[in-house]
């Protein structure tokens, strides 16, 4: 009988993509999800694995009976949206993951997989790329829920439960559940919708990127790893040779999408989040790791799926490839309600 694994937010832009390689694999895969993205789809279905419809701030006990790993993806998910409101953020990205990861210790799971992020670093600017064991300093709603969140469920690995925390570096890539308001997807889709690549900072911040199928790989390279190797440790998750400065991943785009021309906001200003990331540490201890993906590759890929898409500037600037219009939309609708759950 192969794995039994759960994956929380297995419906959003990198939870469809590591479902698809985890049955790949063989592994018997369900989800927790609660639909936030519903509708909100791009090229290939999202597929269809056993999923209970559930916040997960509800997860009960029971949720979790059966499951020999935990992979939690689910959170708010990214800056923006973590600032709408910094309760919702520290509610269900850093409450709801110790909890969930309480209830999988008390279940019997053995491996949570933490889907963690290099944005902790958050102003570790300068001429050294920052490994694992650099001081965090995160700027963020966001990136100090996953800082506490990794802190928290550390304390509970013993012999029996394994926590592993993955900080993924930026990422890009095209998924099913799309997000255009990641970097280079961001910068790609302004140029193939508007003909110009908007930079709203003045370009010289670093960011580490990785494209999702390299962030799945990860996490199946850590789920299979040995526990000696993994337990209760922290992997930068990218290519330390894909560290770029924002303005050099828009002169790829630039000669990716035809016809296009960089602009800079006219109030552009340097953007505070400015870290490159050492990404050694993965490559050394988890050698099967090995990133596919290139900012050219990427660049390429995102674009072609723009152009199959026939991507209108109407759908991208829209809610539905934009996390934090998706969930204000949802509340102007009062499909929500002010707690960020489902209205009855």
């Amino acid at each position: 009988m192969s794995t039994r694994i759960l994956v929380t937010g297995n419906q959003g832009y990198i939870g469809c993509v590591l479902v698809r390689m985890l049955l790949e694999q063989g592994y018997q895969v369900s989800g927790l999800d609660t639909g936030y993205y519903d509708g909100c789809d791009f090229g290939p279905p999202v597929a269809t694995i056993p999923t209970l419809r559930k916040d997960i701030r509800d997860v009960g006990p029971a949720d979790l009976d059966g499951f020999a790993v935990v992979i939690h993806l689910a959170a708010l998910s990214n800056d923006p949206l973590g600032e709408l409101n910094p309760e919702w953020t520290e509610e269900i990205n850093r409450g709801a993951s110790l909890r969930l990861a309480s209830l999988a210790r008390q279940a019997g799971v053995e491996r949570f997989l933490y889907a963690s992020s290099c944005s902790i670093y958050g102003a570790g600017g300068g001429a050294e790329a920052l490994a694992e064991d650099a001081p965090l300093q995160p700027l963020s709603a966001y990136a100090r829920s996953k800082v506490r969140s990794e802190q928290e469920i550390s304390q509970l690995a013993d012999d029996r439960f394994s926590p592993v925390f993955l900080r993924s570096a930026t990422a890009y890539g095209v998924s099913p559940r799309m997000r255009f308001d990641l970097v280079l997807n961001n910068l790609v889709g302004w140029a193939f919708t508007t003909g110009r690549v908007c930079i709203l900072s003045d370009g010289t911040p670093w960011r580490p990127i990785v494209h999702i199928e390299d962030i799945a790989q990860a996490f199946l390279v850590a789920l299979a790893a040995a526990r000696e190797r993994v337990h209760n440790r922290a992997f930068n998750v990218g290519a330390t040779n894909q560290n770029f400065q924002v303005r050099d991943i828009a002169r790829v785009v630039q000669e990716t999408v035809p016809g296009c021309v960089v602009e800079y906001a006219g109030t552009a200003g340097p953007d505070p989040r400015d870290y490159r990331v050492s990404f050694e540490w993965i490559r050394q201890e988890l050698p099967a790791f090995s990133p596919r993906w290139t900012l050219e590759s990427g660049s390429r890929e995102i674009y072609e799926a723009c152009r199959a898409a026939n991507l209108t500037p109407a759908q991208f600037q829209g809610p539905r490839y934009n996390r934090l219009k998706q969930l204000q939309s949802l509340l102007q609708q009062q499909a929500l309600d002010p707690s960020l759950r489902w209205c009855p």
